[in-house]
């Protein structure tokens, strides 16, 4: 366990005895507060605080933060308060603490959706104050660092959100230290055996030779030293996790990564930079594709260097980063790097250090829009996990893009009104479809035109978050709008029929209490209800209509309906779908679809379309897949008995315990009976299921499918053809979660 004069001493290269002080009063502070406590290791409590302090000052931030480091747990974990820590230490340190605290004390509907809050609201106070996450990953990095001593169910729990979350977050920050220990941490936890295996053949591979990394630096050394530039060189391992990556991602055993040895040159300036460079191609043959130049071209989180691959002594492949002493200092330290606290106020960001974290900004620009914690975070590991590609636009400004990004993802990058009304674009002076997938150095010229707007058809290939989060705003509030005036329509036309004033109902308040008899929110939300189909206009006209004596109020019609209507069947037309039944609902317009022409006797699933009623489709048509699954509902022929389809499932999904159990939960959940199913492991750490199940029709199987997808373990799910082998059927439709 570290101790407090450790810690001073860290802080006494530079901090003054003043500030010093501070963390000594913090430290007794915390000691007092956690008299008594023991960790799960059977340590004292006290020794997690010092640790994590310990982390805050070996990055060398301030006396507020290294503070913060030691009371970070007494407002959770002891009867401090907020209001005592701000008068003991101010209020810097107390929005620091305050900002670090867990939310455990906070009742929600589920340990997910607490866990999805906690870190919206983690990334929401290091908006204001860089320093509270700083604090929260020294906090979660030793907690890494010992969760041997948490069980087993707990450490895969931790391990997982800490590789979805705290290590790409570090990464962003640029604190490759902290970032490298925590995948490692993570991979040694979620993956013990492949760990094992790999962390052996990585001790026992002969690149690794002490003899061979001298004989490397000597070389390096004697190379630059002969053209008098001055240089620091380093010979280390790749961690772990990083060696795993490369395996999975290019099909390799360990013995055939062969650049497992990266070596980092030192010097003075970038001139130097690019001489080494120079000096290094010189003697050793460079392997073509594998030049990266991060100093014209630096990534988000301020990182610079030069990247080679060449083939070294004994036809080795060895890495050579190539950056100066300042870079490495940023490479290493990251925004904690920049920390002049003299220069900041509360921890906030001087212009310089906001232009480099332009990703924190949009990051707070689409969570505004999302109402759902745990839909913020699924945007937010999407959007940290990216790797990234730099484009420039016709102007030379260089954009970070993730890989594989779009022009529709720049256009929003660049600004919500370009890429709402994004037409076209030009990459490299060609037009290219808005699919195309952006590569490094291309020139992008987005194309608009005022009366373009965003399609649903854009959320199948866009990249980013911040693009997916406005296309899906823009469709939500297009789709009300004429859901809106389209169920206004419907009314007005059963209104003139019956005899009522649809304008005078809503002028007058009548409509509002018919929206309060159906428990919507208001009169719009009742034509909305109206325009989707999932109220009739008889439903509401009823209740314009003067009631008869002793006549009870209908039934509150209740049918579970989707958030958003769809755009994919307007070019069905069919017939008026007699004899067809939906359970638990009447006096539901139904149309038979022109598609696929279903006729009494034949399976058939409904779904809800836009002003339509209900579409009726055969189970085999080819456009069901193509629907959305929430919007399919189970319908019968009149007069016909239910009875279960057989149908197959092709689950893709991590070799993690307790996985099979979760699915099975998803099966019962959803009254899907399993007939029976086979299990593969593969060797990239994944489960291979596959299931042969009992529907009650496609609407059945896609809405399962749909709920499985969401599970956190399942990387991918499908319908599968039904064979004697339960086989597969490479034309059937996956959901990837990848």
């Amino acid at each position: 366990m570290i101790r407090i004069n450790e810690i001073l001493d860290k802080t006494a290269v530079y901090l003054t005895e003043a500030e010093q002080a501070i963390i000594t009063k913090a430290y007794v502070f915390s000691a007092a507060a956690h008299a008594g406590q023991v960790r799960l290791s059977g340590e004292p409590y006290l020794s997690h605080p010092l640790e994590a302090a310990g982390i805050l000052a070996d990055m060398r931030l301030d006396a507020a933060s290294v503070a913060a480091g030691l009371l970070h747990d007494t407002v959770e974990d002891t009867k401090a308060t907020v209001d005592e820590i701000e008068e003991l230490f101010g209020d810097e340190v107390a929005d620091i603490v305050d900002g670090v605290t867990k939310i455990s004390l906070i009742p929600f509907e589920s340990k997910e959706e607490a866990q999805a809050e906690n870190i919206r609201k983690m990334i929401l106070a290091m908006a204001n104050d860089i320093r509270v996450v700083l604090v929260k990953l020294a906090d979660r990095l030793h907690n890494m660092r010992t969760l041997e001593f948490q069980k087993p169910v707990k450490r895969a729990l931790i391990a997982q959100e800490t590789m979805d979350i705290y290590a790409p977050l570090a990464n962003r920050l640029g604190l490759h230290r902290i970032k490298t220990e925590l995948e490692d941490l993570s991979f040694k936890y979620l993956k013990p055996d492949v760990y094992s295996q790999i962390k052996a053949g990585v001790d026992r591979h002969h690149t690794l030779d002490e003899s061979y990394i001298e004989r490397v630096i000597g070389q390096i050394r004697q190379m630059v030293g002969e053209n008098n530039i001055k240089a620091r060189i380093i010979g280390r391992r790749k961690h772990l996790w990083s060696v795993f990556n490369k395996m999975r991602v290019q099909g390799l055993t360990i013995d055939q990564v062969h650049d497992l040895v990266a070596f980092r040159v030192l010097v003075e300036t970038i001139r130097e930079c690019y001489s080494v460079l120079g000096l290094v191609h010189s003697i050793w043959k460079p392997v073509p594709g594998r030049f990266k130049d991060y100093i014209s071209m630096p990534k988000a989180n301020m990182y610079q260097s030069l990247h080679t691959t060449v083939v070294g002594p004994d036809g080795e492949r060895i890495e050579i980063q190539i950056r100066t002493v300042e870079m490495n200092r940023l490479a290493e330290e990251g925004v904690a790097a920049h920390w002049k606290y003299k220069e900041r106020e509360k921890g906030k960001f001087n212009p310089k250090d906001v232009e480099r974290f332009t990703w924190l900004r949009q990051i707070m620009d689409w969570q505004r829009e999302l109402k759902d914690s745990r839909e913020f975070v699924a945007n937010l590991r999407f959007d940290l996990f990216q790797d990234e590609v730099y484009v420039f636009t016709p102007k030379g400004e260089v954009k970070e893009l993730p890989e594989g990004a779009t022009a529709v993802d720049l256009a929003f990058l660049i600004h919500t009104a370009v890429g709402e009304h994004c037409a076209g674009a030009k990459v490299n002076g060609r037009l290219v479809p808005l699919e195309t997938p952006l590569k490094n150095g291309d020139t992008v010229e987005i194309i608009t035109d005022k009366n373009r707007r965003p399609n649903r058809d854009w959320l199948k290939f866009v990249k980013t978050a911040k693009a997916r989060t406005r296309i899906k705003h823009f469709i939500r509030t297009e789709e009300r709008v004429h859901s809106i005036a389209l169920g206004r329509e419907m009314l007005e036309k059963q209104g003139r029929k019956d005899g009522v004033n649809i304008q005078k109902a809503i002028k007058d308040g009548t409509m509002l209490g018919v929206a309060r008899e159906l428990s919507l929110p208001g009169v719009e939300d009742v034509l909305s209800a109206v325009g989707y189909s999932r109220i009739t206009p008889k439903k509401v006209i009823s209740r314009l209509l003067p009631k008869k004596e002793g006549e009870e109020a209908d039934v509150h019609l209740k049918m579970e309906a989707p958030a958003s209507p769809a755009d994919g069947l307007a070019h069905t037309k069919g017939k008026t779908g007699e004899g067809v039944r939906i359970q638990g609902v009447d006096n539901v317009l139904v149309r038979l679809a022109q598609c696929c022409n279903p006729v009494p006797g034949d399976p058939i699933v409904g779904y809800i379309s836009r002003g339509r009623g209900v579409v009726v489709h055969t189970h085999d048509c080819p456009n069901v897949p193509n629907l959305e699954s929430e919007r399919l509902i189970q319908v019968n022929w009149e007069g016909e008995k239910e009875q279960p389809y057989p149908a197959g499932l092709s689950i893709l999904a991590k070799n993690q315990k307790g996985v099979l159990g979760k699915i099975s939960h998803v099966l019962v959940e959803e009254g899907v009976n399993i007939d029976s199913g086979t299990i593969h492991s593969n060797i990239d750490g994944t489960s291979q299921l596959l299931f042969r199940v009992e529907v009650r029709d496609s609407g059945h199987l896609y809405r399962t499918i749909d709920k499985i997808s969401r599970l956190e373990q399942v990387l991918a799910v499908k319908r599968q053809a039904v064979t004697d082998e339960l086989g597969s059927d490479p034309d059937d439709n996956m959901m990837d979660r990848g």
